[in-house]
């Protein structure tokens, strides 16, 4: 598969995306920052949406994603909002500022395995005592853990519970079950959900 279909492939997944509200969570998370911070970290931030809605509630947000149409897409978007701004970095580049928030909303799966300890533990030390992480995590039987075009990182549900040492755990979700990818094919979706507060 050459890069034009992977590029075609984003495209689409991005015009569907563009037409999404923001993640019902994001709204549960901005109710639970109770540290000093209004920074917003959105991690693998697509096209946008829950950085319109962490800036429209007075966060300054930093969004970051590896896929350079994505950028983009939010430089556009963003064009005429002070509040927001993006950079196109994968998880191990980006400079993490301090934050109240950290949102990985389904971008943590495509973290490179080799770099990934070092890339959460930038994440962990950048969120603020009090501060919120919400993300998902990739577990072992996703379709994806193994067949997938690029290194995924996937974990067991006891791996995923050690990273939050430190954290209170406010909730944790796990899927396992076969269902639609954004595009419409089939896949074996195995992931799991965290919201989680720095204590």
């Amino acid at each position: 598969m050459g890069m034009d279909t992977n590029t075609e492939i984003w495209r689409s997944y991005y015009e569907k995306a563009l037409a999404k509200p923001h993640s019902k969570r994001t709204e549960f998370v901005c109710s639970l920052n109770q540290s000093i911070s209004k920074v917003a970290i959105d991690c693998g931030c697509g096209v946008g949406s829950d950085m319109e809605f962490l800036s429209q509630h007075g966060y300054r947000v930093h969004g970051f994603d590896i896929n350079s149409d994505s950028i983009e897409i939010c430089e556009e978007r963003f064009a005429d909002n002070p509040l927001v701004d993006v950079t196109n970095a994968s998880f191990e580049q980006f400079q993490y500022p301090k934050a109240g928030i950290v949102l990985a909303n389904s971008s943590l799966f495509f973290a490179d395995p080799s770099q990934f300890e070092y890339a959460w533990h930038k994440i962990v030390a950048c969120i603020e005592i009090e501060g919120v992480f919400a993300g998902d995590f990739m577990g072992v039987k996703d379709t994806w853990a193994t067949h997938y075009r690029s290194p995924t990182s996937s974990f067991t549900q006891s791996e995923v519970r050690d990273l939050f040492d430190g954290f209170e755990v406010l909730r944790f979700h796990e899927r396992d079950e076969m269902a639609k990818t954004a595009l419409g094919r089939i896949k074996h979706w195995h992931t799991y959900s965290v919201v989680a507060v720095k204590r």
